[in-house]
């Protein structure tokens, strides 16, 4: 009786330390989010006093020039292209590899499963150097081949990396959702006489839904903050910059004209639209990554 009353007197006291744990992180990340926001309305003249003060008015001129004089509209729109066609570039090539992984035994399935588990433990930043090197001598080659090279400062090779470099999280993920489905479904369509490619496209992609779904939100969200593979790459491509790199050229150009407004206005440019869709989409996205990791 002695350690049932001990464990119903620590329940509330464990509980109460994850509240205030959770409450914790929730105010040392909406805080300074929030403050970013608040900054993007405010005129110059407010940032040399209390910086924690509220705006005077909502000063949207900074979003104007943040997106005109800046360029971010221009950046966005490169963004917006290099992440759509990374996400049709991958979603072409994993969902068909996953399904093969997951649903057949051929020779070299184990391999290539293995290889993709490896691809896990590799951090895509510490092979931007490889990867530039070898696109600069594609370009070298190219030039003495047909007299210009298009591999560098390119948004579709910039795409293309990042599809393959996002291969093999998808293809794990996705892998381990198909495994769970039962083969009823295809061996009744494989009966109706349809094919392996109809039956993986009209049965089992819609099944994986959720997870289908899951890999796009988050590679969106990858593919859309990303800047160390878009600054190496696209160094030297004035007007293909995507939204990250066009924002350190703001944050660069306006610290020395001191126009904070415009600064803080193109952060929220960049924030706003991941901000919404994981708003939006959060409980997709976390129960279609716990799904995908149940059986593998």
């Amino acid at each position: 009786m002695k350690q049932k009353n001990k464990s119903i007197t620590a329940e509330p006291v464990y509980k109460a330390f994850i509240y205030v744990v959770l409450i914790t992180l929730a105010i040392l990340i909406i805080v300074p989010v929030g403050w970013v926001f608040l900054a993007s309305i405010k005129q110059n003249s407010e940032f040399y006093g209390n910086p924690w003060a509220l705006p005077a008015g909502f000063y949207w001129q900074n979003f104007v020039d943040a997106w005109n004089a800046a360029s971010m509209g221009s950046y966005m729109l490169n963004s917006v292209i290099v992440t759509a066609l990374s996400l049709v570039l991958l979603l072409v090539i994993a969902l068909p590899a996953a399904y093969c992984l997951s649903r057949f035994n051929f020779v070299g399935s184990k391999l290539l499963n293995t290889c993709f588990m490896a691809g896990l433990f590799i951090n895509v930043n510490y092979i931007v150097v490889p990867i530039f090197l070898m696109l600069k001598d594609g370009d070298l080659w190219l030039k003495n081949l047909i007299g210009n090279g298009f591999l560098l400062n390119n948004i579709f090779v910039l795409a293309l990396v990042y599809a393959s470099t996002a291969l093999p999280f998808t293809i794990y993920l996705l892998s381990g959702y198909f495994a769970t489905l039962p083969h009823d479904f295809e061996e009744a369509a494989y009966i109706d006489g349809a094919g392996y490619g109809a039956t993986m496209i009209r049965i089992i992609f819609p099944m994986a839904q959720p997870s289908i779904i899951t890999i796009i939100l988050f590679n969106f969200l990858s593919f859309w903050n990303e800047y160390i593979i878009s600054m190496t790459l696209m160094s030297s491509a004035t007007g293909q910059k995507t939204l990250p790199v066009g924002l350190l050229n703001l944050m660069q150009a306006q610290q020395s004209a001191a126009e904070y407004g415009i600064l803080y206005a193109g952060l929220v440019l960049v924030m706003l639209p991941t901000l919404i869709l994981y708003v939006c989409v959060q409980k997709k996205l976390t129960q279609g990554m716990t799904v995908g990791g149940l059986k593998g």
